[in-house]
């Protein structure tokens, strides 16, 4: 297809602003989908995404459009809205050439209508500002341009109002994407440059891989070469989503579409690597993407042992349809074989879980998650801290570092003195407040991500009544003074429950812990002493007391000497039960860590 008739543009908004449901409107308005294939949210295709009515994972579709006679190609890709899944959208703009920024008309910009759109800017893409939701019985509309003019900059003379769910405006959408957004600059003779922007594994035909053509064309039959691989394979198929998968004979300078190459190893596709011919390879390769850092990491360790190596195949196929997942195999003494997982998250690591427990049906223990540490040893060697069984002795740190996060709020001004007062309270440095109108203000706080990730955002929805929103950055590594609290369970460390904590809160959190492990495990035959330890300290106990039999049931009246002999045997027995008995510790304890700082 000609470039000049082609369009490539993203849909990015803060979260539940309508971006899934203008989706589908595109796609019904111009016969793509039918009127109840649109009342399901067709492009929310996973279990997890219908059921928490959010989306995790970009989806690219391409829409036949026709003005004035001309046929026009509209690649669409629907974008998530949560911070978690930022790196979705950062991979998704680099495949486009423009953007819709969606905005709610009651809600207004949010944090992260704010970050996207930076993110936008940053890939040099035509921004088209949305107003969405103008059939509410209550809008902002005045209030809410002045936020898109101040907040974002944007020209309000060029907001499209429109209503996804009741189809109003979407005609001039279509208007404004046709005439704003710029077709793709490639040319279809020169040599073959595709960008690989997502991959899924598929059990019948092995590797999909999900490309932009640049430039060049890519035709079915042919020879190609993933230049980061350093492999050639045979494109056995190829095809659009339009939206359900549509087999097409070739892609040219523009086109979004996937490849079957019949590729079976699953670690040899990469996110963000360049597809070439190599009979005429490019200059160079195209510059792909940032690598995500992933902050957040827990344990995760199948219920059944035998189920290890299904387990290592499911997280093979997920980092292969999320590269900002990571896993590392590791060996618990508590838990067994398991592996490391990386996250960007604490919604995108319940959001992994969910999936592996309810899509491929493993059943998992999950250890607390914890962020990434620097330690700087007395060598001056920095170690990069990713489960804190990996602490060195407090004798061979010489620093240690905890990651800091730049936190943007947006809420009503009335929240701001509570909001102040929970971030000096996590150990925040005040930075900035910007008053976006006389109810709403821009508050901007240095926060450890620690204090951030656990139960920040609940806090925040609950004193600003759900209408306070935010966003993070991480920023850099700083010194603080941390810890490594390690918890005995009669006597023995239980290494999946170890956690790294701030000094000054070490005693609260190591006694909130000992008390919500107190209620998670079970009484047994003998008593369980729970204890909470900072190297050789103990800082916090609970006791659970021995499950007790009424041994002299049986005995009326008589002598107290039988009650003393038969109370003293069962004593005897509890001793010898402490000194070999085992004690089984259940999945919900090793979250409490969780429900300790939340208790904090």
């Amino acid at each position: 297809m000609n470039p000049q008739f082609i369009r490539n543009f993203s849909i990015i908004a803060h979260i539940d602003h309508g971006k899934s449901t203008l989706a589908d409107q595109l796609l019904l308005k111009t016969g793509a989908i039918t009127q109840r294939e649109f009342k399901e949210q067709i492009l929310d295709d996973l279990d997890v995404e219908r059921e928490r009515g959010i989306t995790v994972k970009a989806r690219t579709v391409a829409i036949p459009y026709q003005q004035d006679g001309i046929k026009y190609e509209l690649n669409l890709i629907d974008t998530p809205g949560h911070v978690d899944f930022h790196y979705e959208v950062s991979r998704s703009l680099a495949a486009c050439e423009g953007a819709l920024l969606v905005v709610d008309a009651f809600q207004g910009v949010q944090a992260q209508t704010v970050a996207n759109a930076y993110a936008a800017i940053n890939n040099d893409l035509v921004i088209i500002p949305v107003l969405n939701k103008i059939d509410l019985p209550v809008v902002r509309i005045d209030e809410v341009l002045e936020e898109v003019e101040s907040i974002l900059g944007l020209d309000i003379s060029d907001v499209l109002k429109v209503s996804a769910k009741k189809g109003i405006g979407i005609e001039e959408v279509f208007r404004a994407i046709v005439a704003k957004i710029p077709p793709p600059k490639g040319k279809p003779e020169e040599p073959l440059r595709a960008l690989v922007f997502d991959s899924k594994y598929d059990g019948y035909r092995g590797v999909l891989t999900y490309v932009r053509v640049m430039d060049g064309t890519i035709r079915k039959g042919q020879k190609i070469r993933f230049l980061k691989a350093k492999i050639d394979v045979d494109v056995i198929d190829m095809g659009q989503f339009r939206p359900h998968m549509t087999a097409c004979e070739e892609l040219g300078p523009g086109q979004v579409g996937y490849l079957v190459t019949g590729q079976k190893e699953l670690g040899l596709v990469h996110v963000g690597d360049t597809v070439a011919n190599p009979q005429q390879l490019p200059s160079a390769p195209l510059p792909g993407y940032q690598v995500p850092q992933q902050m957040v990491f827990c344990g995760m360790y199948p219920i059944e042992a035998t189920d290890f190596e299904k387990l290592r195949e499911e997280l093979q196929k997920l980092s292969m349809n999320d590269a900002s997942f990571s896993f590392i195999a590791e060996t618990s003494e508590a838990l067994g074989f398991g592996f490391r997982c990386g996250f960007l998250g604490m919604l995108h690591m319940e959001i992994v879980q969910q999936r592996l427990e309810k899509e491929f049906e493993i059943d998992l223990i999950q250890t607390a998650p914890n962020v990434t540490y620097e330690i700087l040893t007395r060598n001056d060697e920095v170690l990069v801290i990713d489960n804190p069984q990996r602490v060195p002795d407090s004798g061979q740190i010489k620093e240690f570092r905890e990651p800091i996060v730049r936190v943007n709020f947006i809420l009503a001004t009335e929240a701001i003195g509570p909001i102040m007062q929970l971030c000096a309270e996590r150990r925040g440095i005040y930075k900035s407040t910007e008053y976006l109108g006389p109810k709403r203000a821009q508050l901007v706080y240095e926060l450890p991500l620690a204090e951030v990730i656990y139960d920040m955002y609940d806090k925040l929805k609950s004193i600003t009544r759900g209408y306070g929103t935010m966003d993070y950055e991480i920023i850099g590594f700083s010194p603080a003074d941390l810890v490594k609290m390690d918890i005995l369970v009669k006597g023995n460390r239980v290494d999946a429950l170890s956690t790294i904590v701030h000094r000054s809160n070490s005693d609260r959190r190591g006694r909130a812990l000992a008390k919500r492990l107190k209620e998670e495990i079970s009484k047994h035959q003998f008593e369980i002493a729970i204890q909470a330890a900072i190297g050789a300290k103990i800082i916090a106990r609970e006791t659970i007391s021995a499950l007790r039999k009424n041994v002299t049931a049986k005995c009326y009246g008589g002598d107290i000497t039988r009650k003393r002999k038969l109370w003293a045997k069962q004593k005897e027995g509890k001793k010898r039960m402490k000194q070999f008995g085992e004690v089984e510790i259940p999945q919900k304890a090793f979250l409490s860590v969780l429900d300790a700082n939340k208790d904090d």
